[in-house]
């Protein structure tokens, strides 16, 4: 009798719980796979963020690169040769 009781007890706990509905802290379906789609769609972006910033970088370096040839080329050692007179450009700035 005693288990019968109890299993009415849990029953009518159950039953009350069903109507008061659903938990408001469950966020319903449609707005969690709105939120993920969100979610997915900025990794989607920050994904090709990255690409183009990478790309960049490389084209910079490669730039970065030629720009350092040209400079130690042989038609530029002697404007870079440490031995010969320094030529200051901000000489004539103070007389302006």
């Amino acid at each position: 009798m005693r288990g019968v009781v109890s299993f009415l007890g849990i029953l009518l706990l159950l039953a009350s719980q069903a109507e008061a509905g659903p938990d408001p802290g469950v966020v319903p379906r449609a707005v969690r796979e709105n939120v993920c789609q969100k979610h997915n769609t900025l990794h989607h972006r920050l994904d090709v963020i990255e690409k183009r910033v990478e790309d960049a970088v490389g084209k910079l370096e490669s730039e970065v690169s030629i720009l350092l040839d040209a400079i130690e080329a042989p038609e530029w050692s002697p404007l870079l040769t440490t031995g010969g007179p320094a030529i200051d450009i901000y000489d004539n700035m103070d007389s302006a």
